[in-house]
This record gives C-alpha cells, structure tokens and sequence, in this order.
C-alpha cells in the first residue's frame, strides 16, 4: 500500500454486500474489504454461510460480516429464484440492521446474480452512493447453469441493465466484462473501472512437492476449483480417458481439488470410463492440502468449455497455476489467453483429444514445462497482482466519495 493511499478514506463507512459464496472464501471480495479497510475505511460485509463459514456474526482482522443462510436446492430456474430470492430478503434485512447500528456512506454490491441491486436501491433514498461489482455475466451464466433462454434471459438482461443504472461506479472483473457495462449498461468510460482478481503470494506459497500423491505414478495433472456444470471437467474425463486408453499411458495421476454441485456426476462418469484409479477427488480442502496438490502437479488445466460465460471469465484458477509457477493447458478462450499468454498451451475449443495431446507435450518435456511456469510467475509478479489491481479500487472509491 503506498504511503499516500493510507488513511485515504478515513471516517467513511463501506457496506459491501457480497451474493453468491462466503468471506473470507470469496478472495476477490475479501482482497476488496482489506485494501478499503488500509485506507482507513470502516467495512462491513453481508454475505452468506458456508462450510468453514457457519457464523452467523464475526469479526475478521476488524472487518465485520453478517452472514446469512442461503437455500440450496439444485440448478434449475425455480431453485435460482428461491434461492437468491431468499438471499435478497435476508441481505435487505441485515443492511437495515447495520444502517442502524453500524452505518454506512456507501453500498458495494458482488455479484451473482445481478438483481442484488435490489437489496440496494432502497438506500438510494437515503443519498446512498452504489458500486456495482460485476464479477460474472450473470445472464449467461444463468443460461449455462438452468439451460433457459428465452423470456428468463431477457429478464436477467433487464436486471443487469438497472443494476448498472442504479450505481454511480461500476467495477469490471475485466475488459471483456467493461464492454458489457458500457454497451449493456450504458455506463460512460469514466465511470467503469477494471480491477482485475489477483493472487496472493502470502497465501500461494511454493513447497516441495509430495511425491506420495502421485499415488505411485511419474506425473500428476492438476485441476483447482468447482466442480460445476460449466467448468468441464467432463472434458477432463475425456481428456484421461484418451491418454489411457488410446495413447496407453499409465504413469499420469490426475488430481481434481475443490467440490461442488457435479461432484457425484463427474465421479459416476470417471466410474463408467473405468478410470477410478487414476483419479483423485479430495472434496473441499483447506488452503494447506490445496497447496500441496498443486505444487506436486506437473501441469494443470483449466478444462472449461467455450461459451459465452467462459470464454470472457477471468479464471481465478489459471492465475493460481501461475503463481505456483506451473504450465497450464486449456481451451482457447479471448480471456484465458490474456491472462496466461505464454505461460499456457491452447486447445481447440471444446476438443478433448487435442487438449490431450498437449499435455503429453509438456508432460514429455520437463524444459517446455519449466520455461512456461517461469513465464507464468513473472507475470503474476510483474503485471497481475493484487499490489497493482488494488490501486484501480481506491480509484473507483475515490470517484464515488471525492467525485
């Protein structure tokens, strides 16, 4: 934090409410509060519970959250509005509690989904400013998860336009998602500001790796993140299904770290393909295991599909491999190719076969590996960290409380 940042907000009171998963488990929220909270800025977070996340009040590094249930009840259209719709009432509730007992100048807002401005708005009338914080095209994403078009779409279309109305700044995750504030949103140039994820090399460490979770095997192929219908780990599947059964490789161990909805979908695949034995699941871990499969993986992959959500999603998961230092493959996708460049080898899109194929590349040439993990990390350290991303947040909270 430079010298002339702190203190900079002093006296200002930020509520942000935060929609979809838990702080501090939402990184990209939770690197927000911090830097708000070195400027001398009071937060305070509404988000909701989660494994790990169970209190309902706490207090982290003297930031407060208020957290709250939220219903989970599976993908469909009618589950999202129960869901969000319920995350909604309980958000409004606790914003009124905290106007009342903690204060606030302004509301930042995280997105999914997008009609969250609906817990905002009605602190408009109380000369409220509004930071609309676009992390994920909602409308899309939608789409990918409920399989819905039509009269669904419009309407989620017709949420985001008025939660962009409603700020007076918007925050884009990256340029692809600016193009949206400006064209979808109708924002002007000087009101978007672009404030990447980044990760934290306090928390991405690199070790040794762990040979023994190879599980006996010469490579390991990593995979960080959900396990959700849009990220393609049944590409995955496919990939290792190809490798061992058509190339007839059997040193490669891949290891899939994090959980989700399509957990029990994409092991009963991995059953069918007889391919439990070469796959690893560890659930939900804590930053320690993740740590330790990561740096153990010999390539990682970000196997996501080409469409309309992935392929303008900046994938915190590729700028993890990074950090670490790792060689990455994935589908050829506008915003994964910005943010790896070199660092990564591109598939066709949506083409398993040749996705494998360029990892047998990599895992056969340990120098290949080596130069594009070295690119990966310079970057991270040179153009991608949160040191820099950090210093585009204060300029968006210094338009909303110094115009």
């Amino acid at each position: 934090m430079q010298e002339e940042s702190m203190g900079v907000f002093s006296g200002k009171k930020v509520l942000m409410i935060v929609g979809s998963l838990p702080c501090p488990f939402e990184t990209r929220s939770w690197q927000e509060a911090v830097t708000l909270k070195e400027c001398g800025a009071n937060v305070t977070i509404i988000c909701p519970t989660g494994k790990g996340y169970e209190n309902k009040f706490e207090i982290i590094d003297g930031i407060v959250m208020y957290r709250h249930n939220l219903i989970h009840k599976g993908d469909g259209a009618l589950s999202h509005l129960l869901k969000f719709g319920s995350a909604i009432f309980w958000e409004f509730v606790l914003a009124v509690k905290c106007h009342f007992v903690r204060g606030f100048d302004v509301i930042h807002v995280c997105n999914p989904p997008d009609f969250i401005y609906i817990a905002a708005k009605p602190f408009k009338l109380l000369r409220k400013k509004f930071i609309f914080d676009h992390n994920d095209i909602y409308p899309e994403l939608h789409i990918s998860k409920c399989g819905i078009k039509g009269f669904s779409h419009k309407l989620m279309l017709y949420f985001q336009k008025k939660a962009f109305k409603c700020s007076e700044v918007s925050i884009a995750a990256n340029d692809s998602y600016r193009e949206i504030a400006l064209k979808r949103g109708g924002k002007r140039p000087e009101d978007v500001f672009v404030v990447r994820s980044a990760p934290s090399f306090e928390r991405l460490q690199i070790i040794p790796p762990i040979e023994e979770l190879k599980n006996h095997r010469k490579f390991m192929v990593g995979y960080v993140g959900f396990i959700e219908k849009h990220e393609g780990l049944n590409y995955l599947v496919d990939v290792a299904d190809y490798i061992i059964n058509v190339k007839k490789r059997r040193d490669i161990q891949f290891a899939c770290v994090g959980g989700g909805t399509e957990i029990s979908n994409i092991r009963k695949y991995v059953r069918e393909k007889c391919l439990e034995k070469y796959f690893t699941f560890t659930g939900r871990v804590s930053d320690k295991v993740l740590l330790e499969y990561l740096n153990t993986a010999d390539v990682c992959v970000n196997p996501a599909e080409y469409n309309e959500v992935n392929d303008k999603a900046t994938m915190n998961k590729v700028m993890e491999y990074m950090a670490l230092g790792k060689p990455i493959v994935q589908f050829e996708l506008t915003e994964g190719k910005f943010t790896a460049g070199e660092a990564s080898l591109y598939a066709k899109r949506n083409d398993a076969v040749d996705m494998a194929e360029k990892i047998i590349v990599l895992l056969d040439g340990e120098e290949h590996r080596n130069k594009m993990g070295a690119i990966g990390r310079e970057r991270i350290e040179k153009e991608l960290n949160w040191e820099i991303e950090k210093h585009n947040l204060i300029k968006a909270y210094k338009k909303v409380f110094f115009g």
